[in-house]
């Protein structure tokens, strides 16, 4: 047990199956931290599924209130009183398999934080000093900025994503029964990639050291981003309304803003330290 949780000798120099070993024992903890978190949400079901996955369905969500509180208070046409659609499972497995799943995925969600400082302990003692000071925090900022983009993805594009195409009908003739797999995956895949797309902060600070990305090429091709953010905003929110759109595309407005003033304190950091 010592061996599983002793770190790497920094001032030792380790061949290439030391290195191998040591990163073995970084991925079996947050392997080991990811599957006790799934095993905690596989337990308490109720939590997970009830509380938290089927919460989308319901009038109540937060979201849905304050959509209803805005159209009252600005007399716009955003409210949802009502997600008219049945859950149904087709296959015999089918809401076993889903249950694995989704505990998995919340172990992975939340264990996230400890992956990325296990990682970060096995990459720190190749850098130098000052490599060391300049990425102070990254793991905190990084983990920040997964689960900000996260709760964005549960609170903001899933409900308005799920209420659209939940709704949606071809002919009043065609009853929408949706599987449970597709609801499922639907709110995965908008919760992680939201999740991912918020890491944009991150990605351009990386890219600013390495001299790909510098704040003068950000604000030349600022106007074009605008066009590609909405355009991702629009792929993301399925429903036609401006509004909705407006309220995904906002963030990732000031996500790319962020990102610029990032990029321009790495080389103005840089520069400095030429000097």
């Amino acid at each position: 047990m010592s061996k599983f949780f002793k770190s790497a000798d920094p001032n030792t120099e380790m061949s290439f199956l030391d290195h191998l070993e040591a990163l073995r024992w970084h991925l079996v903890r947050s392997a080991a931290v990811i599957i006790i978190i799934a095993i905690a949400a596989f337990i308490r079901k109720d939590i997970l599924f009830d509380g938290i996955i089927f919460a989308l369905k319901r009038p109540d969500f937060p979201t849905y209130r304050m959509l209803c509180w805005l159209s009252e208070k600005y007399s716009l046409d955003l409210c949802i009183k009502d997600v008219s659609f049945s859950l149904i499972s087709i296959n015999l497995s089918g809401q076993f398999t889903t249950h694995m799943f989704v505990a998995f995925i919340t172990g992975l969600v939340l264990g996230m934080p400890y992956l990325l400082w296990e990682i970060w302990r096995f990459v720190k003692p190749a850098l130098s000093g000052k490599e060391k000071r300049y990425s102070r925090g990254i793991v905190f900022f990084t983990s920040f900025l997964f689960m900000t983009g996260v709760l964005f993805g549960y609170y903001i594009i899933s409900p308005m994503s799920i209420n659209f195409l939940g709704s949606y009908q071809v002919s009043s003739q065609v009853v929408n029964q949706i599987n449970l797999d597709s609801y499922i995956s639907t709110i995965t895949i908008l919760t992680l990639a939201s999740g991912v797309i918020f890491e944009l902060p991150m990605v351009v600070y990386f890219l600013s050291k390495l001299g790909v990305i510098t704040p003068a090429f950000m604000r030349q091709y600022r106007k074009h981003s605008m066009v590609v953010i909405l355009i991702v905003a629009a792929l993301i929110t399925p429903s036609p309304d401006v509004t909705s759109q407006m309220l995904v595309a906002l963030p990732l407005f000031l996500l790319y803003e962020i990102s610029i003033f990032i990029s321009a304190a790495v080389v103005k950091r840089e520069v400095g330290d030429i000097r």
